[in-house]
């Protein structure tokens, strides 16, 4: 059947369940509905056959068996499936459940946003209507007051004044919407760091809650009442833990006790543990994240009032981080509040789930199967079993982890939610807390702990017995998928036609959407535009470039088509130009030397003298 055929049919299906249970009165969620129908394939008892089409006897039968499961009032199993659906649905982690508030304070925030961001004001009345506005979204935005109270509007104007008077709106509307947003947060925390500050020095604060001594109360209240449930919910798992152990000591009693349902009971009780353990655990970390945000908000205050009143003007560059800083623990304590609202809601409607023990397992049951009973709490028996050891040279191919040879051995993930395998498989479903001293087992990458040597001992010599014995138990009981974390071995149903070698291990496939993307062109074109194929295309190109040889272009322009376009010149600029000969050479005329002698005088009176020319020839030189 092809997919889009076959998700039809299921949701036919579920569709058909939901209006046979709303006929008879139960309203049940598609989610509920679902995991039914999947807990109805999965149990082998009903004969659902993986490996063929559904037909319409089938899927008659197994909508006549999910309605029958959905309006059994009576059965712990059904609670502890709708315990499961509805804390998957309503329950996440810390970071996601603040994400989702924050987002929904913004999309309540954004027709306000918008009609600020988008406003267009020119006339006064304009103006004065879009600076209430601000004021509006800066009380929104904040949550410390409401924005209908005259006293908190004034007290807010008053404060948004003092650093974004009215003057200032004409800058303001020129910027663009991203600014706009941006200065609208900015000035919404530093306004709410004014009143925050005024609250504490006791002259303004009108309408913001004491959200520190608030938490300060109910997260104590929140815990102490998580805690009284959760004893009495381990009370009752141990008393059931006893019964059953007595159980399966005596098995005559099995039958006496088959209607009561008493594992289908501890099952969901157990499911109820764990749920509170988590919601403890984050209720715990608020009461941290609390005292962590008062010591700062109180030394933020303390930094603030030093600034302000050892100086007569103080800089904005001074005081606004400090009012945003403010604003920024206040909008912490606010989640804060929120967060355990939610959290406090989740406790009081997973009691809901609760009711068919009582009905079930009135106290006089109770007492009259526990007599001859010893009751037992889980930390006495880890304490039974706290010596002993099992030992690795026992099992070569084995490989065992103990406290003092293992880094981080706390942080291991335990199979099983840390019950002991062994016991669950070999007693049909018992759960009993497992012992990690005595030695936790590594089987193909996963790691299991027993509550006592001998059942270490025995599940080590043929794991993988075991493992199915508890995957079959899981299709008889579907909460086990998810008290147990088995969600990996469910994940995907395999055929039974594909099932024939067990030796093989299977593992789930893991489904994920992928996308690729090829380039257009690889390596870069090499296509020649100017390439012509026709030869009588490149002889008119030639003939109309010989044409074009011989003539001239000519341009005039008139008097109307004067100015019309315009005209540039270019010109090449002069440039200094010089030439240089291949050789060097001279010429050089001989120096004249020319000398008279018998200038000085002689015997005779008159002087007699002689010249004498020693001038070079012009060829000798």
């Amino acid at each position: 059947m092809p997919l889009t055929q076959a998700e039809t049919v299921i949701k036919n299906i579920i569709r058909e369940i939901e209006q046979e249970c709303a006929s008879h009165g139960e309203v049940a969620s598609e989610t509920l509905v679902a995991f039914m129908v999947k807990a109805i394939v999965l149990d082998p008892s009903n004969g659902f056959n993986m490996d063929r089409t559904l037909i319409k006897s089938d899927v008659q039968k197994l909508v006549k068996l999910c309605v029958s499961r959905l309006l059994d009032s009576k059965n712990p199993s059904l609670d502890t499936i709708k315990m499961q659906v509805y804390f998957d649905m309503n329950y996440t982690n810390r970071e996601e459940f603040l994400e989702e508030h924050h987002r929904t304070l913004d999309s309540k925030l954004g027709f306000i946003t918008r009609e600020i961001t988008d406003n267009r004001a020119c006339t006064r009345e304009e103006l004065e209507s879009l600076y209430r506005k601000i004021v509006s979204y800066v009380l929104l935005h904040s949550g410390a007051g409401s924005p209908t109270d005259i006293k908190i509007v004034r007290e807010a104007t008053a404060a948004l004044q003092s650093v974004f008077p009215q003057a200032e709106l004409g800058t303001f509307l020129t910027l663009s919407k991203k600014d706009k947003e941006r200065q609208l947060k900015e000035l919404s925390m530093i306004v709410t760091g004014i009143r925050l500050f005024n609250r504490d020095t006791g002259k303004g604060g009108e309408g913001i809650d004491d959200l520190p001594t608030i938490l300060h109360e109910v997260i104590p209240a929140t815990t102490q009442h998580i805690e009284t449930q959760l004893q009495i919910a381990q009370q009752q798992v141990y008393h059931y833990t006893a019964i059953l152990e007595k159980v399966t000591e005596n098995p005559l009693m099995s039958l006496e006790l088959q209607p009561y349902m008493l594992k289908e009971a501890l099952y969901n009780m157990r499911q109820y543990e764990i749920f509170l353990q988590i919601i403890l655990s984050e209720v715990i970390t608020c009461a941290q994240e609390v005292e962590i945000l008062t010591k700062q908000f109180s030394a933020q205050l303390e930094q603030l009032k030093m600034i302000i009143n050892t100086k007569t003007a103080v800089p904005t560059s001074q005081v606004f981080p400090i009012f945003i800083a403010l604003s920024n623990l206040w909008r912490g304590f606010q989640d804060e509040t929120v967060l355990t609202g939610i959290l406090t809601n989740l406790i009081t409607n997973l009691e809901r789930f609760l009711g068919t023990h009582e009905l079930l397992f009135p106290g006089k049951v109770i007492q009259h199967l526990l007599a001859e009973v010893t009751v037992k709490t889980d930390m006495c028996r880890l304490k039974e079993h706290m010596e002993e050891r099992v030992h690795p040279v026992d099992f070569r191919k084995q490989e065992w982890l103990f406290p003092e040879t293992t880094a981080n051995f706390d942080k291991l993930l335990i199979q099983y939610r840390g019950f002991c395998a062994y016991t669950f498989a070999t007693t049909d479903g018992l759960l009993l807390p497992g012992n990690p001293v005595i030695g936790i087992l590594k089987h193909k990458e996963k790691y299991y702990t027993f509550n006592t040597r001998d059942a270490a001992c025995a599940f080590a010599e043929n794991p993988e017995h075991y493992i199915n014995l508890i995957t079959e138990k899981a299709k008889k009981n579907a909460e086990l998928i998810q008290l147990l974390e088995l969600h990996q071995q469910f994940e995907t149903l395999i055929p039974c036609s594909e099932m024939k070698d067990v030796k093989q291990r299977i593992k789930p496939i893991t489904k994920s959407e992928t996308g690729t993307q090829t380039d257009t062109h690889i390596l870069p074109p090499t296509i020649e535009r100017s390439y012509e194929w026709n030869e009588w295309e490149l002889r008119r190109k030639a003939i109309k470039l010989a044409n074009l040889r011989q003539k001239a272009t000519h341009s005039v322009q008139t008097d109307l088509s004067n100015m019309r376009r315009e005209n540039c010149s270019q010109v090449y600029p002069l440039k200094h130009a010089s030439t240089q000969s291949k050789r060097e050479d001279g010429t050089r005329v001989p120096r004249p030397q020319i000398y008279i002698a018998g200038l000085r005088g002689g015997p005779t009176a008159t002087t007699c003298g002689v010249k004498v020319n020693l001038t070079r020839a012009v060829d000798e030189t």
